[in-house]
């Protein structure tokens, strides 16, 4: 919910990079709105239900700018990565000890962001989910109101467990589209095509990015080179 925004807020645009936002008609949002969302907290609840397959891919760490993959992170701590590993348990951290640098010399200077989808990412996941839907020009993008540079008071808003999200709409290609146009912008949480092939869910408060699709797209993002993909189910929990 955002019932208190920030004085400094400026008023939200009605483009959102090469998104056009709804001021008004969210039917389109029906879908993952009213789909029998999953428990917050799960992978449906920030996907959506019903897909065949699933996968979770991690946000990388960060070695002078360059993305380093967790498995690179945990095999220097002498841990391991599992399909719903969370962030701190890649260091042996306590979930709590934020005081802590997850970096190792040589190894990691940045720990995985929490967030929407990290740019770089969302570009590598752009060509597989093309390839994977009859409607790559016709998409849907739910993004969370609550991110405080933008007052979204004159947009109206469709809500997902735990979140109120505006509805942006263009093409696949244009979903980067916000931040190469504004480097202070957030991307959208989710995002789907119109012939529902597939929808791609986050959220500020995850280190990873969840893909509900059919298993041969599953199977596509964990043969892409530059995405560290793990399978989950609908009901493991998120992180």
């Amino acid at each position: 919910m955002n019932d208190y925004p920030l004085v400094d807020q400026d008023p939200a645009p009605r483009f959102y990079g090469r998104l056009r936002v709804r001021a008004e008609d969210l039917s389109a949002a029906d879908w993952p709105a009213r789909s029998g969302l999953g428990a917050l907290g799960t992978v449906a609840g920030v996907a959506a239900p019903g897909f065949a397959a699933y996968a979770r891919i991690l946000h990388p760490a960060r070695l002078d700018e360059r993305p380093v993959r967790w498995s690179t992170v945990a095999a220097a701590h002498g841990t391991r990565v599992t399909p719903v590993t969370r962030r701190h348990e890649v260091t042996g951290a306590d979930q709590e000890d934020t005081g802590r640098s997850d970096g190792l010399p040589g190894v990691g200077d940045e720990h995985p962001g929490e967030g929407p989808t990290p740019p770089d990412v969302a570009r590598a996941l752009l060509p597989v989910l093309a390839r994977h839907t009859g409607t790559p020009d016709r998409c849907w993008f739910g993004l969370w109101n609550g991110y405080g540079r933008w007052d979204w008071g004159r947009f109206a808003t469709f809500g997902t467990p735990g979140r109120d999200e505006v509805l942006p709409a263009g093409r696949l290609a244009d979903a980067v589209s916000p931040v190469t146009l504004d480097e202070f912008a957030e991307l959208p949480d989710l995002r789907w095509p119109q012939d529902r092939a597939s929808i791609v869910g986050g959220d500020v408060d995850l280190a990873g990015t969840y893909v509900g699709g059919s298993p041969e797209l599953i199977a596509d993002l964990s043969s892409a080179a530059d995405l560290e993909v793990h399978p989950v189910a609908p009901g493991d929990p998120v992180g």
